[in-house]
């Protein structure tokens, strides 16, 4: 039989025995909400599982990627998957009965690689490309002076091809290695008479009219840069209005200062934008002919020299162009 000092000793044990497990329980939920936390502070899609595939835990990146779980192998420790248009770094590891997935989304990594490869290939290309491209400039130059008369469109045709080959390889070459800048001081009128005489080349059919700022104005920027930058402008306003079916088109490109910045806005007359949220997408041209880059480095000269490109009216078509002062 229990004697009552038993029994207080029994029942003082039972609640240390209890008190015990409830710190032990805290401890525990305490450790699991930390782990929880760590978990869904992590940059990548984390998933436990089971050895059944059902979810032990997992963090909000990985709910959002709940398809892309799918396609996992557990087999594979480490390897890309693309999905989606999109690349991920796959791991995953084993303890016990649960199998730790972790997915990074690396495709802006994969992007800069391509870049780099794709800059090398540019410069191996311009150095092989050019040297002919030259002598066939050099060649119809020559041309022109003695062909007759009524082949001379054709020979205009050829070096506004050749024009257009070049630019494609200048502006691949920019865009693989980057935007340099050389700032100088210079005139308005003196970048505008560059221009036209690139519009000249261009070629088109229909009677465009192009306004151009008449203010005597000073530039403190790199001119060459900015003549390909608005040449790109103005070769997508002519191809918006050759496509229209208007016999005629306006181009004007408009210019004020406030203070901080020149400010110009160029607008057309031609077609709409089919994919304005492709517009400073590289390699996607929201227009038929296009190589997708006269946007994107536009807006990446603009930034270079302090300012920026935003479309500000996607059925007038209207750019604002910035650059500091």
């Amino acid at each position: 039989m229990i004697t009552q000092e038993e029994l207080s000793v029994l029942i003082e044990q039972t609640y240390k025995v209890e008190n015990e497990f409830n710190e032990l329980k805290q401890s525990y939920a305490h450790l699991q909400d930390t782990v929880e936390k760590i978990v869904e502070f992590l940059p990548n899609a984390i998933w436990i599982v089971d050895s059944n595939n059902k979810i032990f835990l997992q963090n909000s990146q990985a709910k959002q990627l709940q398809e892309l779980k799918e396609h996992i192998s557990y087999k594979k420790e480490d390897y890309e998957l693309p999905f989606n248009k999109r690349f991920y770094l796959v791991k995953s590891s084993q303890y016990q009965d649960k199998i730790l997935l972790s997915a990074t989304d690396i495709t802006e990594q994969k992007q800069k690689e391509n870049l780099a490869t794709m800059g090398q290939m540019a410069a191996h290309l311009s150095h092989e490309i050019r040297n002919p491209i030259g002598s066939i400039a050099l060649l119809t130059s020559t041309l022109k002076t003695k062909v007759v008369p009524e082949n001379l469109p054709i020979v205009h045709e050829i070096q506004k091809s050749v024009y257009k080959i070049d630019r494609i390889i200048q502006a691949t070459l920019m865009f693989s290695k980057g935007v340099e800048v050389n700032k100088s001081p210079f005139f308005w009128h003196k970048l505008k008479e560059e221009l036209l005489e690139t519009i000249s080349y261009y070629g088109y059919t229909k009677d465009i009219e192009f306004i151009l700022p008449e203010q005597k104005f000073l530039l403190q920027a790199d001119k060459d840069l900015l003549e390909m930058m608005f040449s790109n402008f103005f070769a997508n306003a002519i191809d918006a209005i050759e496509l229209s079916d208007e016999e005629s088109g306006v181009v004007e490109l408009a210019y004020r200062n406030d203070g901080k910045y020149h400010l110009f806005t160029i607008s057309d007359s031609g077609i709409a934008i089919e994919k304005p949220e492709e517009l400073f997408c590289a390699f996607k041209s929201t227009k038929v002919k296009g190589n997708g880059l006269g946007l994107i480095l536009s807006k990446q000269i603009a930034q270079a020299h302090g300012g920026d490109v935003v479309l500000l009216a996607k059925k007038k078509k209207t750019f604002e162009i910035k650059l500091a002062i």
